[in-house]
């Protein structure tokens, strides 16, 4: 009987070296399985009761603007969807307040109530909003192509820095900020 070819675990000039590290996920996670917690306490992990665990992960939305509590989904390291879970409320109940506040950490979104100005240069646009957070200055890159139309009333900005503004019931903005907004879009 021949004996298995080790070649793989050695370098070219006969010295051991390691094989490389292939990690696969499972191919199915029922919700209750899971459980999140943070050691140390800035990073999440997640173990699979009975199979397996995760040193640090993400926590992301499938659909954050449509369906924001439906299809989450956990990354590992390489941001390779590990799992994901059809409804937050599938999540044992001890792990819904980590989803909670590693989701409003991703998904900042400042509503914006009032647009003061905004100056183009270039494709450039410079806004200075008033925002449930207070008055924000932001900077986006063809509007047209960063404004996410949610529904007919309702759009989402991102900045160039990622962050999210929220337009919402664009039609009870004040006729400065209506217009002022329409110019750009």
């Amino acid at each position: 009987m021949d004996e298995p070819s080790n070649q793989n675990e050695f370098a070219d000039n006969g010295e051991w070296k390691p094989s490389p590290i292939e990690v696969t996920h499972p191919e199915i996670v029922k919700p209750g399985d899971i459980r999140l917690f943070h050691d140390p306490p800035w990073r999440l992990r997640m173990t699979i009761e009975g199979d397996r665990s995760y040193l640090k992960i993400k926590i992301v939305r499938a659909a954050p603007l449509t369906q924001p509590d439906d299809y989450i989904c956990f990354l590992d390291l390489k941001d390779e969807v590990i799992c994901m879970v059809d409804r937050l409320e599938d999540l044992a109940q001890e792990n819904h307040k980590i989803v909670h506040s590693e989701l409003d950490q991703r998904y900042l979104t400042a509503r914006v109530e009032r647009v003061e100005s905004i100056r183009n240069e270039f494709g450039v646009s410079y806004w200075l909003v008033d925002t449930d957070r207070g008055m924000r200055e932001f900077v986006t890159k063809n509007v047209a192509e960063n404004a996410q139309w949610i529904d007919e009333k309702r759009m989402m900005i991102l900045d160039v820095d990622g962050n999210r503004f929220e337009f919402a019931g664009l039609d009870t903005f004040d006729k400065k900020s209506r217009g002022l907004i329409e110019e750009v879009l």
